[in-house]
């Protein structure tokens, strides 16, 4: 993307461990602020590339225009705008079928909150769903803070990055309160994943965010425990209360995930697969898979994968 956090023309190239592309943005001048926002056009091409990528940054898009789908993980999103996007560092995403889509984006990395950081837990919150239908008042007003904060990185006038990280702001809150939602959830400072409350819903949703940590697909109930500060009887109790399933059959649904994301947008082999979501053995590894889903790995890979060149090759810069 043109825009902010490594010098222009670094290179978007592709992990040498075969994980998909790595987005990053590009710093227009020394010591600018790690945010940009634009249209489509603006941001440039890789702003709706079809090839699967991640991000080092939060991008934020108000969809106005278009149709296709737009994939983010492993759920596909069809676009009938207006629509609000919310994707996270490290998501994989791309657009497919894509015709004419027009709307608005933000970019931003983590350091860009820093007036605000509680609202790195309302962009976890609201990735979780990613997908947003917006009726006609919330598309306008959405649409209003995007146009300015897009207004406000073009122009850079005198205290735009304190103007663009207060709309980013209220463009948060906002989203958060969408319907999907249930209405009036406000940014609140984030207590981190070890520092835990007690109410089972609460905790419930501390164990969903440490399961989403890539390495904790290797993790038992007790270590997950152990890293919330409770015993593995109250995790069990607090997560079955507030999702009807265990933290191992959790556990497990988070593991079978990222092997699918590993096996569609990778060309890594089974046997490393295997290795990165903490097992030893790939024969096991493979029976565990076709068990949870019904497909060997080889299977899955073959009706899912979309294997691209890398957008280094394709584009000159990032």
């Amino acid at each position: 993307m043109r825009s902010t956090t490594v010098p222009r023309g670094t290179l978007c190239v592709a992990p040498p461990a075969g994980e998909p592309p790595l987005h990053r943005l590009e710093l227009p001048a020394p010591g600018a602020a790690p945010f940009a926002a634009g249209s489509f056009e603006e941001l440039g091409p890789l702003s709706w590339t079809d090839h699967p990528h991640r991000h080092t940054f939060y991008e934020i898009i108000h969809v106005t225009a278009g149709s296709g789908t737009h994939v983010i993980d492993l759920a596909r999103w069809p676009v009938r705008p207006p629509h609000l996007a919310v994707i996270l560092p490290g998501q994989i995403h791309h657009w497919q079928g894509d015709r004419d889509v027009d709307g608005t984006l933000a970019l931003f990395t983590e350091d860009f909150l820093v007036d605000h950081p509680g609202d790195r837990e309302v962009l976890r919150r609201l990735a979780r769903t990613s997908w947003f239908a917006l009726d006609a008042e919330d598309s306008t007003r959405i649409g209003r803070l995007m146009a300015d904060l897009a207004a406000e990185h073009r122009q850079r006038a005198a205290g735009h990055e304190t103007v663009s990280r207060a709309l980013l702001h209220v463009l948060v809150v906002r989203a958060a309160r969408l319907p999907e939602h249930g209405g009036g959830a406000a940014p609140t400072r984030s207590t981190g994943p070890e520092q835990v409350p007690t109410r089972p819903g609460a905790l419930a949703e501390a164990f969903t965010r440490l399961t989403a940590r890539r390495e904790a697909v290797a993790w038992s109930v007790r270590e997950c425990a152990e890293r919330l500060g409770v015993s593995p009887g109250h995790l069990t109790r607090a997560v079955r209360a507030a999702t009807g399933r265990s933290p191992g059959q959790l556990l497990i649904a988070a593991r079978v995930y990222r092997a699918q994301q590993l096996l569609v947008h990778t060309e890594l082999p089974v046997r490393q697969v295997a290795a990165r979501t903490g097992f030893t053995d790939p024969a096991y590894f493979c029976r565990f898979f076709r068990r949870e889903t019904g497909s060997s790995p080889g299977d899955f890979r073959k009706h899912h994968s979309r294997h691209h060149q890398s957008i280094a090759t394709a584009q000159p810069h990032a």
